[in-house]
């Protein structure tokens, strides 16, 4: 069966691919991996920072006139009347609605502005899981809460018949870095052994290796 990629979707196979082939080595320190483990899981960030394609709901107290629903364009901005172009992009909304404050006070007494996303189109691609290697269908899905190592093997069709199914390895952004989680597949698919079968992240890529024949 011929498999099909969109651009953006190479360019994030491709760039699943760099990011294990920069992790190769091994697992982590247990102080690392731990420190992983404890993340949470829910969610892939503290705080969310607005960018390309989210679109935003700017509302003026009072002042129905000036409060509209922009998406944050390619160059990172919005357009807000009165003030014109503001920047969005790598920026909280919370941030944002102080800024358009900041400027409307210019030409309005007081004003209370608030920022709401109703589309965080920006983190579409960001908050994905995937999985490559050794797998019947690698594959790149929106993370949901409560997601596991398993839900997503099977989502993939589950393991090859090559699979060296012990030696998986799940690899997780933390401050910066990239720690490499063992995952024992062969221990939770055919003994029934779910110590490894760590709830998922998003942002996680899960890598089935090939064995050594």
């Amino acid at each position: 069966m011929s498999r099909k990629y969109t651009r953006p979707g190479l360019t994030l196979l491709f760039a699943s691919l760099a990011f294990i082939a920069g992790c190769a080595g091994g697992p982590s320190s247990d102080e690392d991996v731990q420190r992983a483990l404890s993340m949470n899981t829910s969610t892939s960030v503290d705080r969310y920072v607005l960018g390309a394609t989210d679109v935003v709901q700017v509302s003026v107290w009072r002042n129905e006139d000036l409060s509209v629903s922009v998406p944050v364009r390619p160059d990172g901005k919005i357009s807000v009347p009165l003030v014109g172009d503001v920047q969005a992009s790598g920026r909280t909304p919370t941030d944002l609605a102080n800024d358009i404050e900041e400027q409307l006070a210019r030409y309005i007494r007081e004003p209370n502005v608030s920022v709401v996303v109703t589309s965080m189109g920006s983190h579409e691609y960001n908050d994905r899981v995937r999985v490559t290697g050794a797998v019947e269908q690698p594959m790149s899905v929106p993370h949901r809460a409560g997601m596991t190592v398993l839900d997503v093997v099977l989502g993939a069709g589950g393991a090859t018949p090559f699979a060296s199914l012990n030696n998986a390895m799940l690899y997780r952004k933390i401050d910066g870095d990239v720690v490499a989680i063992p995952i024992r597949l062969e221990d939770i698919l055919n003994d029934g052994d779910v110590r490894t079968n760590y709830a998922i992240r998003p942002g996680d890529i899960l890598s089935v290796p090939e064995r050594s024949f």
